[in-house]
């Protein structure tokens, strides 16, 4: 290199005189656990890996010893990670080829993702061809010197035979331990955190992986299980929340595809939709505020990265709530569209802004005139009258069919901050079919008619979908309304009468074909 001149000209190269290697200080570590990841976000980046591990099941399973929550796992039947595999996926900035397809872009979400949540990353591991291996960060040890502990080849068998219905000849799974939530929840609240952040997960596990839960072959579960007994205390299958999944169209000829020229990437495909006006479906009112949610819906290799928003190409307007654009990034690297590294939004250089505006379909329509339609789609709507408006209601909670739990929420407005309706099978006198627990929010149902509603099917949890429909939609208002009156007393002393002698009648018939 040439020395450097004194000059009074501007220097457009800075000089230099040499290099030296400046290796993190063990202090790194801590900026890990403050990268801003939201707890279901967080989660959602370990799923990722689970993706790219060829996962077909996914468990996020909350270990709960009594009222306390002890420590979260996420487990999964992907292709697992051999030692050396295990040590450049806890190496804090370890080197990783990423498939062209693969969800991980970074390196950094494993780590930045657990330990902005737990003060404990325990990852265990094993292959077709290795045995169990594990590592574990402790985020105290890690900052004095980056120590990261070897878990005990043993336990590591034990952990991953504890979870064999899932990890059969291969799987991962990832321990949080002293998880900061866990530790503020006050007396009595464990059933109400678990509840809301799990609703949370669902929403955002759903919405965010809707693509990968549409398919056959890919499921993820939340489970809340009793840490001593193993019992599944609660059991949910997440289902997709598709966020173009309206049944028809608010406007006549959408979808429409406009290709946008954009400078550095060459065409790029947006398709509009316009969402039909006031929907009360979850994958239009449930995700977030309306106009949060409006604009760009954009994906990376399936999974959606960024849910609404306009990219700085345009303001938040409430007449474009009905606008929502779907773009596949390119699989090729590029200079205009750049992912943030919790995977929760794109940043885009102008190029992007400038061929948004010469953007066109097939027929030379476009894009401004797309949002033109959406406005007017929305202030038509606005100029009708008012349409019928259903009572709100107190959510469906555990015991309920993940499926049908997310129709009732589709068509019913939900009360906020009330404790969700919980159906569960007890031993009750002959003469009752059901009871009520308005104080807890629970329907009690006689268990000696079970057999009534699952014949030979296995019972579980959610069984009996039907019944417990029809219970919920005619005893909702019970609980909503507080204190009993003659009036409803002697409404489900007539449903009591009236479903013991149903149930009688149907094991009576099945008592028959049977014998």
């Amino acid at each position: 290199m040439s020395p450097y001149a004194p000059s009074a000209d501007w220097q457009y190269d800075v000089p230099t005189s040499g290099s030296k290697k400046l290796p993190p200080a063990a202090r790194y570590v801590e900026s890990l656990s403050h990268q801003g990841y939201g707890f279901e976000a967080a989660i959602a980046d370990l799923v990722d890996n689970s993706i790219d591990a060829g996962a077909h099941k996914v468990v996020v399973s909350f270990l709960r010893d009594d009222e306390r929550l002890v420590s979260l796992l996420v487990i999964d039947d992907g292709s697992g990670m051999d030692e050396a595999a295990l040590d450049v996926a806890m190496t804090v900035g370890g080197q990783k080829e990423y498939a062209d397809s693969a969800l991980g872009h970074f390196g950094a979400g494993l780590k930045a993702a657990s330990l902005s949540h737990s003060d404990s990353l325990t990852v265990i591991s094993r292959t077709k061809r290795s045995p169990s291996t594990g590592r574990r960060w402790r985020t105290e040890a890690a900052q004095a010197d980056f120590s990261c502990d070897i878990v005990d080849a043993r336990y590591c068998q034990d952990l991953v035979d504890r979870y064999d219905g899932v990890i059969e000849w291969h799987g991962t799974i990832v321990r949080w331990d002293g998880v900061r939530a866990f530790e503020t929840i006050t007396a009595g609240q464990t059933d109400r955190f678990l509840n809301d952040a799990i609703e949370k997960l669902e929403t955002h596990l759903g919405l965010y992986l809707h693509r990968f839960l549409s398919r056959d072959d890919f499921h993820v579960d939340i489970v809340v299980e009793d840490v001593h007994t193993r019992e599944e205390l609660d059991h949910r299958g997440i289902e997709p929340i598709d966020p173009f999944g309206y049944r028809v169209p608010g406007r006549a000829g959408y979808p429409r595809t406009y290709t946008a020229p954009v400078e550095g990437v060459g065409e790029v495909p947006l398709v509009a939709h316009i969402w039909p006006p006031k929907s009360p479906l979850v994958a239009y009112r449930g995700i977030g505020a309306l106009a949060d949610r409006q604009g760009f819906y954009i994906y990376r290799h399936d999974r959606l990265v960024q849910a609404g928003g306009w990219n700085g190409t345009r303001s938040a307007e409430a007449h474009h709530n009905l606008a929502r654009i779907a773009i596949d990034l390119p699989s090729t690297p590029n200079g205009v569209f750049s992912l943030t590294v919790k995977k929760d939004g794109v940043n885009v250089t102008p190029a992007f802004a400038r061929g948004l505006e010469k953007a066109a379909d097939a027929n030379g329509h476009s894009f401004a005139a797309y949002l033109q339609e959406a406005e007017t789609t929305y202030r038509e709507a606005a100029r009708r009258s008012t349409e019928v408006k259903r009572t709100e209601v107190i959510p469906p909670g555990k015991g309920i069919d993940p499926k049908l739990k997310r129709t009732l929420r589709d068509e019913l407005p939900q009360l906020e901050g009330e404790d969700p309706i919980t159906f569960r099978w007890e031993a009750m006198p002959s003469d009752v079919f059901f009871g009520i627990d308005r104080d807890d929010h629970v329907v009690r149902l006689n268990k000696e008619y079970r057999q009534a509603f699952n014949g030979d099917r296995r019972a579980g949890s959610n069984d009996a979908p039907v019944l417990k429909g029809l219970l919920y939609l005619i005893l909702e208002k019970n609980f909503r309304m507080g204190r009993s009156s003659a009036q409803r007393d002697d409404e489900m002393a007539l449903w009591n009468s009236v479903l013991v002698s149903a149930a009688r009648c149907e094991i009576a018939r099945y008592d028959a074909a049977a014998g």
